[in-house]
């Protein structure tokens, strides 16, 4: 008992002592009806009213009457009040006591003891005994088992009937992930040409083609004059009339030029030189870009004409840094087009580009496309598909991960209504499932539906366990 407890009581009793010494003063009460009297008026003083100890079953001698209506009124021996009404007795029974009270054994549900109660509203309050709250609530009892310092708790069946719990167990297996990464369409590099001039010529005149039009392979596009070419043609003309043969040197000065061989073979069969050079198509496919001019004067290098061959495409993709390491070449993909309804296509990765750009932190990948009817252009949009797989993982559902934002938590079953929260650290995730790095193993049961109450429930009993004093926990 504190001090101020101690002289609460102190006081207490001193009062009831000088008025019970008071009324056997007046009435000549004895030493023993003294004693009785003084207990009597302690009990009226910490707000036991008379009324409450009479019972059907009092036992023991009378120790004095107290008034019929409760009032403050006591008396020694039989009396009566103003208005004639016998006063009550009060039998030793359902006196106030001073003997010691004996404290409640903790109660047991079956082979279970009770530590403690707590209450119903998860406030942090604990009662050693049953209690209810303020709005008549019954404290809700937490038996042996259900608690510990881990924060792992037991759950009734009928509770988890009713609250959907439902578990699954951990694999090891491959992580099948989609991976979504942004494309453009490019041109195939190796069927792109160039038609530029290897000597100083003048355009005498430009085939009726323009940037757009579909070319095939040998379709004349340009018709010069070049005093050095007319030159090398006059002298391979000269040795074929003379030896009748023709000379290795000048044969190869012409193709030197840029003179295409069938003109060379013609020349040399008709013996006869040529003032106007064809230049022919070297490849089937779109012009890209016109540059040739009928009149203009081209220089050695100056390009007249670039085309294309459009049958085989590029998808340009650019993936995350991160998972440049799980994509390999030759990995089938999944492309589809915005502007074409029925657009998707499969190919497979062709080439991983060795950098990573600067600033984005992204990686490209090259995928080859056929394009036989020339649907897909340059410059297209494309969104890539890339199924990521790799190496076997330990992976439970996602909705099995709680998630608070500083940590993530998983809930285990352990087996006969028993769960523990257990702190994992996640990597990636894919097809509904979430791969764990570290915490659970495979073969480990975790809880994958109403993960969330089973975590509130740990955590208010690890919290109320704490706040219990140490004698109740025993």
């Amino acid at each position: 008992m504190s001090a101020l407890g101690k002289l609460v009581a102190i006081t207490l009793v001193a009062a009831g002592a000088g008025w019970a010494g008071l009324k056997a003063g007046e009435g000549g009460i004895t030493l023993s009806g003294l004693r009785d009297l003084a207990e009597m008026q302690i009990a009226m003083l910490v707000g036991q009213e008379a009324a409450a100890m009479q019972g059907p079953d009092a036992t023991g001698p009378v120790i004095y009457w107290r008034h019929p209506d409760g009032l403050p009124e006591w008396s020694a021996v039989e009396a009566s009040s103003s208005d004639g009404r016998p006063f009550l007795p009060v039998f030793a029974s359902e006196d106030l006591t001073f003997d010691p009270v004996a404290v409640p054994e903790p109660e047991t549900a079956g082979d279970r003891r009770v530590l403690y109660y707590r209450n119903p509203m998860g406030l942090p309050d604990t009662s050693p005994v049953p209690k209810q709250d303020s709005m008549g609530m019954d404290y809700i009892p937490v038996y042996d088992g259900e608690s510990s310092d881990d924060g792992s708790i037991t759950v009734s069946p009928g509770k988890l009937q009713r609250t959907g719990v439902r578990s699954t167990e951990a694999v090891l297996a491959p992580l099948v992930a989609i991976l979504r990464a942004p494309g453009i369409v490019t041109l195939d590099e190796r069927r792109v040409s160039v038609i530029s001039l290897r000597a100083d010529a003048f355009i005498e005149s430009v085939a009726d083609v323009t940037t757009g039009s579909v070319i095939a392979e040998g379709a004349p596009l340009v018709t010069l004059y070049s005093p050095e070419i007319a030159q090398a043609i006059a002298q391979f003309v000269t040795d074929v009339r003379s030896e009748g043969q023709q000379r290795p040197g000048a044969r190869q000065r012409l193709e030197n030029l840029g003179i295409p061989a069938e003109v060379i073979d013609r020349i040399a069969a008709e013996g006869q030189a040529t003032v106007s050079i064809p230049i022919m198509a070297p490849r089937s496919g779109v012009v890209l870009e016109r540059m040739a001019v009928e009149g203009m004067m081209s220089e050695a290098g100056e390009t007249l004409f670039r085309i294309a061959d459009i049958s085989t495409i590029w998808v340009i993709a650019e993936v995350p840094e991160a998972t440049l390491m799980e994509i390999a070449e030759g990995d089938e993909v999944r492309v589809s087009f915005r502007g074409l309804a029925d657009g998707s296509m499969t190919g497979r990765i062709d080439a991983i580009y060795p950098e990573v750009d600067m600033m984005t932190r992204t990686g490209k990948l090259r995928i080859e496309l056929p394009n036989p009817d020339g649907r897909l252009r340059a410059n297209m949009f494309a969104e890539v598909e890339i199924r990521l797989g790799g190496a076997p993982v330990v992976q439970v559902p996602e909705g099995a991960v709680i998630d608070t934002g500083d940590r993530q938590v998983v809930i285990l079953d352990l087996g006969e209504g028993r769960f523990r929260p257990e702190p994992v650290t996640v990597g990636r995730r894919g097809g509904g499932m979430i791969e764990i790095v570290s915490g659970v193993a495979a073969g480990d049961v975790v809880v994958s539906t109403a993960t969330f109450l089973i975590d509130a429930e740990s955590n208010l009993n690890a919290a109320l366990a704490a706040l219990a004093t140490p004698e109740v926990q025993q």
